[in-house]
């Protein structure tokens, strides 16, 4: 893929420019920025932005990238572009913005690294950007196309047809196309991108899981995020869609898009979520009680307690209607009794030697499925591949940036 000359300096300045790859996007962001105020307003998300995370997210996929590229010159990184790819799809990429962002993006390399980036340095990362970029140009045409959109045009305005209340911070929005035309199909485990208007009037966006069953109306779920005492900012969006989005309200939602599909074999599954993570797996739990489903399923969830458990009546519902279905829930700080096995943050470990009945017994050929904060991601992940799991057997999705796509 990579010239054997690019990749021959891109070899040798990969760690430099690893090592300042941080200082580089955070240059890059406040250029695009300053030329593009429009971007920042109704494109990239304002509360990753003040925290950085999107910057880490960048510089995370860009290191990836290059680093595919000469560790396995044979092999393109596909997941890691599919995932990309699904995410500016919904948000309405276009190819045009590649364009403005190679300009900026390269102004604050030469910024920031001065003489070394010689000719030969610029022309052996040009390609790797443009490898990347025309990679994910290609990839998000094929969505577009797949779900009937214009490139750039996949918000359409839906009507909010009922609301309803799961936790005192989690509300659950059902909503159907405002013209009345059919509701799009779309895979257990999708997302949807959801615009609002705010009182400044920016128009940001923001992604949330579909937690229903494909052939209904779409519905998604949404947690108020609050400020922290860490310093990051209130959820623009999830806080106006809990205080203004009721029901005859309109919003502009895309077409459903995401990697993390459940897939339609018949071996075994976890479904292992953490916190409002659990919205993509009560939709996998819907599609597979919908389809009266044999594969054997094991649901995973971990919690600050009952109260704050999003679908707990749900997900018992769900896994008593499937034939070979168990659910095993961790609670931080339970309320009232609850088995001390299950008390805690979630495990996954073999315990099938040891004398106590925390152990959750797993088939080999398990195709895993997580979604919750990163360190529950990082845990389960590991436990799941010391016990033997393929790790392409293990599919994950992450609410925001994808902070862990570099560390994999």
């Amino acid at each position: 893929m990579l010239s054997e000359t690019s990749a021959a300096t891109v070899r040798a300045t990969l760690p430099a420019v690893g090592g300042a790859i941080g200082e580089i996007t955070k240059c890059f962001y406040g250029r695009l920025f300053d030329a593009h105020p429009d971007l920042l307003r109704d494109l990239f998300n304002r509360g990753n932005q003040a925290n950085g995370e999107q910057q880490q997210a960048l510089a995370g996929s860009i290191a990836a990238f290059a680093s595919a590229l000469v560790d396995h010159p044979d092999v393109r990184p596909d997941a890691m572009l599919e995932r990309i790819a699904h995410k500016h799809a919904s948000l309405g990429v276009t190819r045009d913005q590649y364009a403005i962002v190679h300009r900026h993006l390269f102004a604050a390399i030469v910024e920031v690294l001065g003489e070394a980036v010689t000719d030969e340095v610029a022309a052996a990362w040009d390609e790797v950007y443009w490898l990347m970029a025309n990679a994910l140009i290609a990839i998000e045409a094929r969505l577009y196309d797949a779900a009937g959109a214009a490139p750039g045009a996949t918000l359409r305005p839906y009507a909010v047809v009922a609301r309803h209340r799961e936790t005192d911070d989690v509300t659950t929005f059902v909503v159907r196309p405002a013209d009345g035309t059919p509701t799009p199909a779309f895979r257990a485990g999708q997302y949807v991108s959801v615009q609002v208007e705010l009182a400044d009037g920016a128009r940001q966006i923001r992604q949330y899981s579909l937690s229903g069953a494909p052939g209904q109306d779409l519905q998604f779920t949404v947690k108020r995020v609050a400020a922290t005492a860490d310093g990051d900012p209130a959820g623009e969006v999830s806080q106006h869609l809990h205080d203004h989005a009721h029901e005859g309200t309109e919003l502009l939602v895309s077409a459903p898009f995401g990697d993390v599909q459940l897939d339609d074999g018949d071996g075994p599954l976890l479904l292992a979520s953490a916190g409002i993570g659990c919205t993509p797996m009560i939709g996998m739990l819907a599609h597979l009680a919908a389809a009266g489903s044999p594969r054997r399923v094991t649901a995973v969830h971990a919690d600050v307690d009952q109260s704050s458990h999003a679908f707990r009546t749900e997900l018992d519902r769900l896994v008593a209607k499937l034939p070979r279905a168990e659910s095993h829930v961790w609670y931080e700080t339970p309320e009232g009794d609850w088995p001390v096995h299950r008390t805690g943050r979630a495990d996954l470990a073999d315990r099938t030697d040891e004398a106590q009945p925390s152990g959750i017994e797993l088939a080999p050929d398990t195709t895993a499925y997580l979604c919750g904060p990163l360190p529950f991601l990082r845990a389960v992940r590991s436990q799941l591949i010391e016990r033997g799991l393929a790790p392409a057997a293990i599919r994950y999705e992450v609410f925001g940036p994808d902070l862990w796509q570099a560390e994999r």
